[in-house]
């Protein structure tokens, strides 16, 4: 992932995990290098640009139209696509046009209808987006205080002009307890591709003096507990596969059958090992994820070592395997490993019934939903096997 803009953001959301990491710009140089490093590594000819921020559409057009010079120029023969996520806020008409004529695809961050996204607010210091009209004695109080109606703008105008978009969730304390509500929300907008993320995080993360210091106190308010998760995942499931399989692809859902039918689960969390979502900073220094921008998990600069130095050497390839070899006791002997792997490693802080280390903090509602759905998995996998569709799933007794 590039970070064109650090953690500088219009926005500042109670949960955000990135707000407290550095807010520099990525410079032309810098991105010019990043991107013949990147290209002449690849080994497949189809390769794809992420970029991430913060908010990304807070550099100007001028910076994209710059990244797809280089990607021409050191991409001849490849075929080279662009995802961005953002909040929305800050699209326009021009911007749209843009995306839609290099095929970019774009992840637009919002967490169900409007009462549910109260944990979501604009930064301060920041400007009205486009979409926003000065408040009139009409506007609701809840609506001067959250971007939702900035937010749905965006998707308007990427509807508009044709620019395939997927909606990137999380799941925390506001929405976590109205699953049905959520999910018909996104299908109701014309949501095809729904990616939700638990908010998990224990205590509070800062930098301080080049070192993390963490707070060891109880997980922040704005998280889930492991059993809003599992009843969350199994009342969307529920809804989900009465009439929706083959039409709103689920991102979880997708990959539990991808990890049923032994195919690669297409999303690292619930892969094996990890190591391949790392993260350039505008400086320069590579770390080993998203989730781990912190000083040990700091892989080089690119200024002075090479991309595939840094992301084939055994300090990230050590990183990748550690989600394997670092499992507890009850991981290994639970029946729905396969399903899940122990999940993302940033969630694993609590202690197994042996008392090992390194549980997932959201295990109790994942083993909720894989039993809950697992017949249906056994089904839709049977189904593939032979060349049918999952989406028989529809048909059978009961639905």
């Amino acid at each position: 992932m590039l970070k064109p803009v650090g953690s500088r953001c219009n926005m500042a959301c109670q949960y955000c995990y990135y707000q407290e990491k550095g807010n520099a710009l990525l410079s032309e140089q810098l991105l010019e290098e990043f991107t013949r490093q990147y290209l002449e590594a690849q080994t497949m000819p189809q390769v794809l640009f992420t970029w991430h921020g913060g908010e990304p559409l807070l550099r100007p057009l001028s910076f994209y139209r710059k990244a797809l010079e280089l990607q021409r120029r050191y991409g001849q023969g490849l075929q080279i696509d662009n995802c961005i996520q953002t909040n929305g806020t800050l699209l326009t008409d021009e911007w749209c046009e843009f995306l839609r004529e290099n095929n970019f695809l774009v992840g637009i961050s919002i967490d169900g209808p409007e009462h549910l996204n109260i944990l979501r607010s604009y930064h301060a210091s920041s400007h009205l987006s486009p979409h926003t009209s000065p408040p009139s004695s009409h506007t609701s109080h809840l609506s001067l205080h959250t971007p939702f109606h900035d937010i749905m703008g965006g998707i308007g105008l990427l509807n508009k002009h044709g620019v395939q978009w997927n909606a990137m969730a999380t799941v925390n304390a506001a929405n976590a307890d109205h699953p049905v509500e959520f999910y018909r929300f996104f299908r109701d907008i014309g949501c095809q591709f729904l990616q939700f993320t638990p908010v998990v995080e224990k205590g509070e993360r800062i930098e301080e003096r080049g070192k993390r210091r963490e707070d060891r106190g109880e997980r922040k308010e704005e998280c889930i507990t492991p059993q809003q998760w599992g009843r969350f995942l199994c009342a969307v499931y529920d809804e989900w596969v009465k009439r929706d399989v083959g039409k709103i692809f689920v991102q979880l859902f997708d990959a539990t059958l991808a990890n049923w039918v032994g195919e690669p689960p297409g999303v690292c969390s619930m892969a094996p090992t990890c190591g391949h979502a790392a993260v350039m900073e505008a400086d320069g220094s590579v770390y080993s994820c998203d989730h781990f921008v912190f000083p040990e998990y700091r892989l080089g600069n690119i200024k002075k070592k090479t991309l595939t130095a840094m992301l084939y050497g055994e300090c990230q390839l050590n990183f990748g395997r550690q989600k394997r070899d670092a499992l507890p006791r009850q991981c290994r002997e639970c029946e729905f490993l396969f399903a899940c792997n122990g999940e993302c490693p940033k969630n694993r802080f609590i202690n197994d019934c042996y008392g090992e280390p390194g549980l997932n903090y959201l295990c109790e509602g994942y083993r909720q939903f894989f039993a809950h759905v697992a017949a249906d998995m056994e089904f839709m996998a049977a189904e593939l096997r032979v060349g049918r569709a999952p989406a028989n799933i529809m048909t059978q007794a009961g639905r």
